[in-house]
């Protein structure tokens, strides 16, 4: 039975064999029909509900490939420092909520970035111990890779100068060894385990404000990076039918036991949440300049970065989780890091033939590629690995990493690369490191430009055009979850997720797209978001 026909509509269907239409049929959350106004609407009956789109574009549902879905959501509720203009300003939004909140309640907030800063120097635990004395505070960097304390969260922490550096991090120091506020990788977690943590119902309501958020930003479905509370929360959501968009759930290192233990494998759960893949991290980030490199950053001789796992135990996890059902997912922006991954991912492989598994069995990842090194260009794509990127760092990030990589960036942020090799590319945003809005990565993907600058775009070569960065947040997510045979196309049989657009995303200028309007987005046949009659 049709249950809803949507006609006189632009949709962009991103299936090759019928790329657009004016109206399709839906029925039980799945597209049945397609075509013209005229030929749908003969099969509407008394019960269908019938919808003029009134020329209005429609895309299939987007898919944010990776973001912290529980960090964002308690993002909204944090101290905004996201690209604070300079310290002072980060220093003052401080100071406001401290002056808002009682004496010993931790203060929290993300998005600092010192490269933004006149002097681009680390800030210091002295920086907040003047606002605020009385308040532990803990600020998470852009790169989500550095933290930023003051006294009280130091001692909070029972980090002293004599405090010994975690594996895979450090406590930064002054030149008299006292430690200065500033915590590197695994460090920051010395701190962020005593913050004080909402409880998964509590979690739960915050998610439904950045739910909203998302799907007034086109987004109908999410990979999560996060910690097994965020799945707790996302299924009370859902066991509360408050869940109005899919999650892939990826499992973090220190989970693989009780994961492997209880059985689970790559596509356990169902449409609406679902088991993805094993979570590692490689190595840092580009902003701290922890990212591995193969040489060193520009005016550090001494400094390589580092590895937060290393390869030999790479090995192992990737390995063993093969091996029981589960793909793996690994964190890799420096070329250094590419390329251990790809040393273990080849090892992998070649264990998984030995089984006779098929490679679609595995769909391992590598996230971010931020940086490859030439000779490692095209083997993400032999090996069938996903590469897993972010359009809008390229953007974000290019003043910095022309600073410290220099030449070397003609293979940075280089999705153009991946796909000329052949390889599968998933897009997503990194939230709440970067705004989960697809339409600004879109807009990244195809200009590489920020703000109109640079003329022609970042190392132009590198630029995509629209379709192909439509497929990265479309059919590029629906492979890596599993999902390719009813998601990201709209088309007969695949389910019913598609957003509607103010305007034709194919006909507007490029520097227009982040303007476009998202007035509806649909999940599952059920509008969850809807500005228009």
């Amino acid at each position: 039975m049709i249950q809803s026909i949507l006609y006189n509509g632009n949709i962009i269907t991103l299936d090759e064999r019928r790329p657009r239409v004016s109206a399709l049929a839906i029925s039980y959350g799945r597209i049945v029909a397609l075509g013209g106004d005229d030929e749908i609407r003969t099969l509407s009956s008394r019960r269908a509900a019938t919808l003029d789109l009134g020329g209005k574009t429609v895309l299939p549902g987007l898919t944010d490939a990776h973001l912290h879905w529980e960090a964002q959501a308690l993002a909204l509720k944090s101290v905004d420092v996201f690209e604070a203009a300079s310290r002072d300003l980060a220093i003052a939004r401080v100071a406001e909520r401290v002056r808002q909140t009682p004496a010993g309640e931790w203060v929290t907030g993300q998005g600092w970035a010192q490269d933004l800063w006149s002097d681009r120097a680390f800030p210091s635990k002295m920086d907040l111990d003047i606002v605020a004395p009385q308040n532990p505070v803990y600020l998470s960097a852009k790169s989500g890779h550095a933290g930023w304390t003051n006294s009280a969260a130091l001692a909070a922490a029972g980090i002293t100068d004599s405090t010994p550096d975690p594996e895979g991090g450090q406590i930064v120091r002054d030149p008299s060894g006292e430690a200065n506020g500033i915590l590197l990788e695994t460090a920051m977690e010395i701190v962020e385990d005593q913050i004080p943590r909402p409880t998964a119902e509590q979690l739960a309501d915050m998610m439904v404000d950045a739910q909203t958020l998302a799907l007034r930003a086109g987004i109908t479905m999410i990979h999560d990076f996060d910690e097994p509370s965020c799945l707790v929360a996302l299924q009370i959501l859902r066991e509360q039918s408050r869940l109005d968009l899919r999650v892939m759930k990826q499992i973090n290192q220190q989970w693989l036991d009780a994961a492997l233990d209880s059985g689970l494998r790559r596509g356990f759960g169902d449409d609406w949440i679902r088991i993805g893949a094993l979570k590692l991290f490689a190595d840092g980030a580009l902003g701290p300049k922890t990212a591995l490199m193969f040489e060193p950053y520009a005016g550090e001789p001494d400094n390589y970065g580092m590895a937060v796992v290393d390869k030999e135990e790479m090995v192992e996890l990737v390995s063993r989780a093969s091996k029981f059902g589960l793909p793996s997912s690994v964190h890799a922006i420096g070329d250094k890091a590419v390329h251990d991954v790809l040393d273990v991912f080849e090892i992998t492989r070649r264990e998984e033939a030995a089984r006779a598994e098929p490679v679609s069995n595995r769909r391992h990842r590598i996230e971010h590629v931020q940086i490859i090194h030439p000779r490692d260009a095209g083997r993400l794509a032999a090996l069938d690995i996903i590469a897993s990127m972010q359009p809008i760092h390229a953007t974000s990030d290019m003043m910095t990493a022309d600073r410290y990589w220099g030449d070397r960036n003609r293979y940075a942020y280089n999705p153009r690369l991946q796909l000329d090799y052949g390889a599968r590319i998933a897009f997503g945003s990194d939230a709440p490191v970067e705004p989960f809005d697809p339409l600004l990565g879109i807009h990244a993907a195809i200009t590489r430009q920020r703000d109109g600058k640079p003329a022609g775009g970042w190392y132009p070569e590198a630029r995509l055009n629209l379709r192909e960065t439509l497929l990265g947040f479309t059919q590029g997510p629906a492979y890596a979850a599993g999902m390719e045979d009813r998601l990201g196309k709209l088309a007969e049989g695949f389910l019913a997720d598609l957003i509607v657009l103010d305007r034709d995303i194919t006909k507007v200028e490029p520097d227009a797209i982040p303007e476009l309007n998202v007035l509806g987005a649909m999940v599952d046949g059920q509008w969850r978001h809807r500005e228009f009659d």
